[in-house]
């Protein structure tokens, strides 16, 4: 597995700051955390921002900035998986984006060499308000051998999304072409995650994009219509068990590997 990992298409650039944005728009830290089971340590990144100021998650949607971590510098680590917290959910101007507002503790499930450990890198994030402003943070800290559980990556692992057996949740799909694309109809049955409810869709293959699907209740069954196409213009190919379904509704999320045909 490479160490390197990037959570999105494309990195934002840093630039200036505007004389109207904060100088203290933004501070990250690292948790250091504690060894758990053999072969693993938890740690975490946490990101205070300036009050007003928000940022996003994996998928921010169409309105938003994907976030991109680069852990190259770190020794002693194998591998990183972060484990994303629930995100809110955020209407601007008849766009929709998702993400955190104020701060955030992204726990980081790390596969690490015995002895000693560091975590070094660079993340580079995009931070909103009235303005969107793209930051590049870098973090450096020694991880213990030991260490104590942090009560704060520990409410953060436990604000993780639901799994479709823990949520009651099963997925199917169909898939027809559709212009240059593909037409995708993803039927969610389980029960509401409250009054309004957001769909994301994300495809294990960088090469194909999925649009901002359009979600609605038939009863007991969620469904989503999005439009999925090449990058590269070329014909559409659609796996779907790779695909990674997220439903998000009520500060809850479920976490959804895959669908069946329908």
């Amino acid at each position: 597995m490479r160490l390197f990992a990037v959570l999105s298409l494309a990195l934002v650039a840093a630039s200036p700051l505007r004389a109207d944005v904060p100088s203290d728009l933004a501070r990250l830290e690292v948790l250091p955390g504690w060894r758990a089971v053999e072969g693993r340590h938890i740690a975490a990144l946490r990101l205070v921002l300036a009050p007003g100021w928000k940022t996003y998650w994996r998928a921010p949607g169409e309105a938003g900035l994907p976030p991109a971590f680069d852990f190259a510098g770190s020794s002693g680590i194998r591998a990183v998986e972060p484990r994303w917290p629930v995100p809110d959910v955020f209407h601007f101007n008849g766009m929709r984006s998702i993400g955190y507002g104020g701060e955030v503790t992204i726990p980081l499930d790390l596969a690490v060499t015995e002895g000693e450990a560091r975590l070094e890198g660079v993340v580079e994030i995009g931070v909103c308000h009235d303005v969107c402003v793209p930051l590049r943070l870098p973090f450096a800290a020694d991880l213990p051998e030991g260490g104590t559980r942090d009560p704060r990556i520990a409410a953060a692992l436990v604000d993780r999304p639901l799994t479709p057996e823990e949520a009651g949740a099963e997925a199917t799909c169909a898939v027809v072409p559709e212009g240059a694309g593909l037409g995708l109809t993803l039927h969610v049955a389980m029960p509401p995650l409250g009054p309004e409810e957001a769909v994301v869709i994300e495809a294990a293959d960088p090469a194909l994009w999925i649009s901002e699907p359009v979600a609605r209740r038939e009863g007991a069954v969620l469904v989503a219509r999005a439009e999925a196409l090449a990058t590269d213009g070329g014909a559409a190919a659609l796996d779907r068990s790779g695909l990674r379904i997220t439903v998000l509704g009520g500060g809850k999320a479920v976490d959804i590997r895959g669908c069946a045909p329908a």
